[in-house]
């Protein structure tokens, strides 16, 4: 009698019930197939599906909300697959730039010490009048830009963890702002800032959050072709605070942007394809996000999102 009260509240409730004559060894078949379906998903099968889902009463309705419930399982291991794929590509990439960052700052760094200084004495040797001195300065340049390029190295292969403290983050922003547009003085690009000044202070590396907003600010300012505007924005979203990067410039292709936070990935001529792959390094070391969308001829946009205290964020990924 207990077996059925169950089926008897749900036709008590407006539900179709079973038939009285075959009630007893449905609800039988329906047990015996749910407890093999469940012996079959604590192995792992995440393929299985019940047959009782074509029924027209109310154990078929159970039977394709128990269907979709494992569909939905099964796509979520996928996804978590996924994502465990990329994570172990990115640490294999990560683990690569390491063994060649080590390399590189003591073959190169050495000797291009001794040609800087060579180069400062021709320089400092040479008559006043003399054409070389245009040659000297792109020399100069050329090393500068090479000493760049093994610092990125070595802050993406020895990363060290962010020195965080309640400050505020739009000074953080400004002051990246500032020395980008010092960066465009004598170019028609404009960059505007719309600070928060409601927004409370953010426990963040300001160093290193300042070198993250260069970069994206630089990339977008040789993003632009002529002229064009750049419009940086800070605000709170959804209780964390959130940097908004926008550009007027060419923008992304589609099958270039699953692809840009990838070590040495780059679609300019000049470029290293570090630099926003540090970028992201230093938001997840801050238990954030750095997120882009772009659209070709229109423009991009980069969002990065910190938490405004680490400390949560910290114990809710412990």
């Amino acid at each position: 009698m207990h077996t059925f009260a169950p089926l008897i509240l749900l036709h008590e409730n407006g539900y179709k019930g079973l038939d009285a004559t075959s009630r007893g060894d449905d609800l039988r078949l329906f047990i015996a197939e749910l407890q093999d379906t469940f012996a079959r998903l604590e192995e792992g099968d995440l393929d299985v599906i019940v047959g009782f889902a074509n029924r027209n009463d109310e154990i078929g309705d159970l039977g394709r909300g128990f269907n979709h419930l494992i569909r939905r399982l099964r796509e979520t291991r996928e996804e978590v697959e996924r994502q465990h794929r990329i994570q172990m590509s990115r640490a294999e990439h990560l683990a690569k730039v390491g063994e060649l960052a080590t390399g590189l700052a003591h073959e190169i760094r050495n000797p291009l010490a001794g040609i800087a200084g060579v180069i400062e004495i021709v320089g400092r040797d040479l008559p006043v009048t003399s054409p070389a001195h245009a040659v000297v300065k792109d020399v100069r340049l050329e090393i500068a830009q090479i000493n760049h390029i093994l610092t990125d190295l070595l802050q993406t292969a020895r990363p060290h963890p962010p020195e965080v403290c309640a400050s505020d983050l739009n000074i953080t922003v400004e002051h990246a702002v500032v020395l980008a547009c010092q960066q465009v003085l004598s170019e028609p690009i404009r960059i505007e800032l719309q600070k928060d000044l409601n927004l409370p202070t953010v426990e963040h590396d300001s160093g290193q959050i300042h070198q993250l907003l260069l970069n994206l600010l630089l990339n977008a300012v040789q993003a632009i072709d002529g002229s064009g505007a750049i419009r940086v924005e800070v605000s709170l979203l959804k209780g964390d605070a959130a940097i908004t990067v926008v550009d007027t410039g060419r923008g992304i292709a589609p099958e270039h942007l699953p692809n840009i936070f990838r070590p040495f990935y780059t679609t300019k001529g000049n470029g290293t394809g570090l630099g926003l792959s540090l970028s992201r390094q230093i938001a997840e070391e801050h238990h954030g996000r750095i997120e882009v969308t772009s659209e070709v001829g229109k423009g991009t946009t980069f969002l990065l999102v910190l938490p405004l205290r680490q400390v949560i964020a910290q114990r809710a990924t412990s």
